[in-house]
């Protein structure tokens, strides 16, 4: 009998011609994903699910698909979007899409860092205003890259990658991981987080939000930072108290942020923070290059059919299930 699997978004490249004559293919055709109702109905009785992060996948959701349920791929990373306890309780495995998306992503995150040093989004507003009326010593004056020192939250591939960059500008390169597995990484100090908040220039976060990571950035932390921090994320949004931030950028506890991903996403355009001068935000663009998310999609589906024809998903993040 033929799966049925139900994907919740088209995304680019060969990845869902592989899926062509292997399976029963439901393709959301909308460029904005499924409401929950229509995830809800859409999952019904089906055999395999390739999701991205913007779909909740909980017990409701796994209720709604049936037992007879095999494999959930995600397009991301990431899988916070999924409690992938349940889903290993219940047998499923839970597949990511790792390593393809660092350089692209560590590449978009040094770009944030240099665009908030430099304050280039104020500068193409000025210009665009049409306030550009002469060079003038002190137009828009931003801090030095170069010998600055670089704070990482979460030493994975992505914070590597990004040290790698740093240490093309000659930064000093202090980094604090969560999870406690990381080794000493060439040319970079382990430090303690509160360290990590005093000494940096530049704060960038790659770490995954948990219960250990949510609003980690709060108000107690941006008291603790450099009144010229420039704080950078491409992680997940809740990893940030947005409230805390605007009212630490609109204070001067830290000097600017640059963010690629919000709490909620998208950030309603009426949110305050849309309303500093010294923030930055993304539509959430760090993979956004046509290589990486076409061998995202290659990634997803090869997942999807392993777990469909009941073998090891090349990159599962519940691996013990193969265990058990």
């Amino acid at each position: 009998m033929t799966k049925r699997v139900f994907v919740t978004r088209r995304f680019p490249g060969p990845g869902l011609s592989m899926l062509k004559g292997t399976c029963d293919v439901d393709l959301w055709p909308s460029d904005l994903p499924p409401t929950r109702a229509e995830l809800l109905a859409k999952v019904d009785r089906i055999d395999g699910l390739l999701c991205l992060l913007t779909d909740t996948i909980d017990a409701e959701m796994l209720d709604a698909a049936g037992p007879q349920l095999r494999v959930i791929s995600n397009y991301a990373v990431g899988f916070d979007n999924i409690d992938v306890a349940l889903a290993t309780a219940r047998g499923i495995p839970v597949g990511n899409t790792p390593g393809v998306l660092t350089e692209a992503t560590a590449d978009f995150a040094f770009s944030l860092l240099m665009a908030a040093a430099r304050r280039l989004g104020e500068g193409i507003d000025f210009a665009r205003a049409g306030k550009w009326q002469t060079w003038s010593p002190g137009l828009l004056l931003g801090g030095d890259v170069h010998g600055a020192t670089l704070g990482i939250l979460g030493m994975g591939r992505i914070g590597q990658a990004m040290a790698r960059r740093a240490r093309g500008f000659e930064m000093q390169v202090l980094y604090c991981d969560p999870s406690h597995t990381r080794e000493t990484i060439e040319g970079a100090r382990s430090v303690a987080f509160k360290e990590l908040l005093e000494q940096s220039d530049y704060l960038s976060v790659h770490t995954p939000l948990n219960a250990q990571t949510h609003h980690l950035f709060d108000g107690n932390a941006f008291q603790a930072m450099k009144s010229t921090a420039v704080l950078i994320n491409t992680a997940r949004g809740p990893i940030v108290d947005h409230g805390a931030l605007h009212g630490a950028l609109e204070a001067g506890q830290i000097a600017y942020a640059a963010l690629d991903v919000t709490e909620p996403e998208p950030l309603p355009p009426t949110h305050p923070l849309f309303s500093l001068e010294n923030c930055l935000i993304l539509p959430h663009l760090g993979s956004a290059t046509n290589t990486t998310r076409a061998k995202m999609g290659i990634m997803a589906c090869e997942n999807l059919l392993a777990g469909l024809q009941g073998n090891r998903l090349p990159n599962c993040v519940n691996p013990q299930l193969y265990d058990m």
